[in-house]
């Protein structure tokens, strides 16, 4: 056994010889953010060696930081194996920091018919109903008190809005970093993660936990007490409803991809940990696919998708590509693996959306740059909308070539201040976006490979219903992400069609705004139930020709410079 001794956490643990120093911080409930789950491939887990002990640890994997980085002492956490003692100083994360998350969506007229109601009998006694059915009373008149809480659970953030079901009113909203990207950044990575008792129990415990907390704050802001908040709305993708229903995701990873529950459900409180009223539930909206769940659900309710009379393509942008197409009514879904890059992650500058994130790019006719950053701080990352701005720009300038590569510091063809911002990193040709901010060849190819995924998918869905890019009417691009992103990076980057262009509208968080009406009118609960049968969804691993229209949407070919 050997001692790994974690300096300014005052903790200490003895492991066995080979332990990862992630594997050591997790033991002691030490958190250090590993949001590939110990892949490798994020570079977000890195911790500081002393020096003295530098020569008790073993690394292994391909993931190299920069020199600067190793002549320093620091090291992949989650690659690093101890062999001796080791001194282990964890990299310092800011908890209190203030995320840019979107927290309102689309909205449309809800007549307020709800599935929970309250009513006072006259005799000293209100009574709680929910769907017809008397489920307890209270003592004295609490009629008034009559509370829900609606919750999108996304792969990197949560949303929770506190909601006056009498009335229809939104009280309050909070949101947060959904804390399982700690362990897994994406879905893929998630359903292996909590495959086991293990592993979903950890999962489970983090997203209760953090929804606890949201629901407290926004409680305590509106002074509603919680023992009157008697529904809850999830809404998200598949995988993090089955994780947020303390249910096992293994078979959304292993063919046929048969989700555990199906979702147009409810658990009582017997069933989930939530500090609601002992009459609360959760309202699990139906799922319409695997890899195609309630927020996309959500989304239909919210823009009202089955009932256009033109064709339409929703699309939420974001770790999952998740897309639905109206043809005049008739829906048609899909999802595709974008993968991290579009939230920073697999980025070597990437970070989320916070103070000092680079969220704006442009450069001008003279290739001057202008940058804009979260709260105007001083730039020191990249977030998503900022990356696609960023690699769009040097794609309409020719800094990067249709095929993602970046060009030579002596190409004439560039203006000089560009040419200028070309630079080697670690013997790699890099682009420095600002001072100490570069993007790196391989953080192109990260793109390519998330909007190639994104752009198959919506290729695959067109050729499916025989309809080309100018048949569209109407794009509708939903999410927190897609919110924050410019029409004009996405058709230089070629994940849409220069053929949208002047179609394109951002709906925002329609998952929130599907899961109020799930909340507020009982009757959106029965018609999506019914409506998710009646999707046509297509799964693009059973496409015939997929793997070459995604090789064929890597190329930055498509796009156009828009003004």
């Amino acid at each position: 056994m050997v001692k790994v001794n974690f300096i300014g956490e005052n903790k200490a643990i003895l492991v066995k010889k080979g332990t990862t120093i992630l594997a050591a911080a997790q033991e002691l409930g030490i958190v250090i953010e590993s949001p590939c789950n110990s892949e490798g491939v994020c570079g977000k887990c890195k911790v500081k060696i002393s020096a003295a002990s530098l020569k008790n640890v073993e690394e292994y994997g391909k993931h190299q930081l920069p020199e600067e980085e190793k002549e320093q002492g620091f090291v992949l956490s989650c690659q690093t194996k101890v062999t001796g003692h080791v001194d282990v100083k964890a990299v310092a994360k800011n908890q209190n920091k203030t995320l840019q998350i979107l927290n309102h969506g689309q909205s449309f007229d809800i007549d307020v018919n709800s599935f929970i109601k309250k009513e006072y009998t006259g005799n000293g006694k209100t009574i709680v109903i929910a769907g017809g059915q008397i489920l307890g009373e209270e003592e004295g008149d609490t009629a008034a008190q009559n509370y829900g809480v609606v919750v999108d659970i996304g792969t990197t953030t949560l949303v929770a809005t506190l909601v006056n079901i009498n009335s229809g009113e939104e009280l309050h909203s909070v949101s947060a970093l959904n804390p399982q990207s700690l362990h897994a950044q994406d879905v893929l990575s998630r359903i292996k993660f909590a495959s086991d008792d293990k592993g979903l129990d950890t999962m489970y415990s983090m997203i209760i936990k953090e929804l606890n907390k949201l629901i407290e704050k926004a409680a305590s802001h509106t002074g509603v007490l919680q023992k009157h908040i008697y529904e809850v709305i999830f809404s998200g993708n598949t995988c993090m409803i089955h994780l947020a229903a303390n249910v096992n995701p293994y078979s959304l990873g292993k063919y046929p991809y048969t989700p555990a529950i199906t979702g147009g459900s409810s658990l009582s409180y017997k069933e989930h940990l939530l500090d609601i009223s002992t009459l609360g539930s959760i309202y699990l909206p139906p799922i319409i696919s695997s890899f195609v769940g309630p927020d996309i659900t959500s989304g239909v309710l919210a823009t009202r998708l089955q009932d256009k009379e033109q064709v339409t393509l929703f699309v939420d942008i974001g770790t999952n590509g998740e897309m639905v197409l109206s043809d005049h009514g008739a829906l048609t879904a899909t999802s595709t693996a974008a993968g991290p890059a579009f939230e920073g992650m697999n980025i070597s500058y990437g970070m989320r959306a916070e103070k000092g994130a680079i969220e704006y790019f442009e450069i001008d006719d003279h290739g001057e740059i202008d940058i804009r950053t979260i709260e105007d701080g001083e730039a020191i990352g990249i977030c998503g909308s900022g990356l696609l701005d960023i690699v769009g720009e040097l794609v309409v300038h020719k800094v990067i070539d249709k095929r993602g590569r970046l060009a030579a510091p002596d190409n004439a063809d560039l203006k000089q201040s560009l040419r200028n911002r070309l630079v080697k990193i670690d013997g790699k040709i890099a682009f420095e976006v600002a001072s100490g901010v570069y993007l790196s060849q391989k953080d192109i190819r990260q793109v390519q490979l998330a909007k190639g995924a994104v752009r198959a998918g919506i290729e695959f869905l067109m050729d499916a219903k025989e309809l080309r890019p100018e048949d569209v009417d109407e794009i509708q691009i939903a999410g927190s992400f897609g919110f924050h992103l410019r029409a004009k990076s996405l058709i230089n980057i070629g994940l849409l069609p220069k053929e949208f262009e002047g179609k394109i509208d951002f709906v925002g968080n329609t998952s929130k705004s599907g899961g109020l009406a799930f909340l507020l009118n009982q009757k959106y609960r029965d018609e999506m139930e019914s409506l998710v049968t009646e999707i046509d969804v297509i799964e693009l691993s059973n496409g015939e020709n997929f793997d070459r229209i995604f090789v064929d949407c890597l190329s930055f070919d498509k796009h156009k410079k828009t003004a």
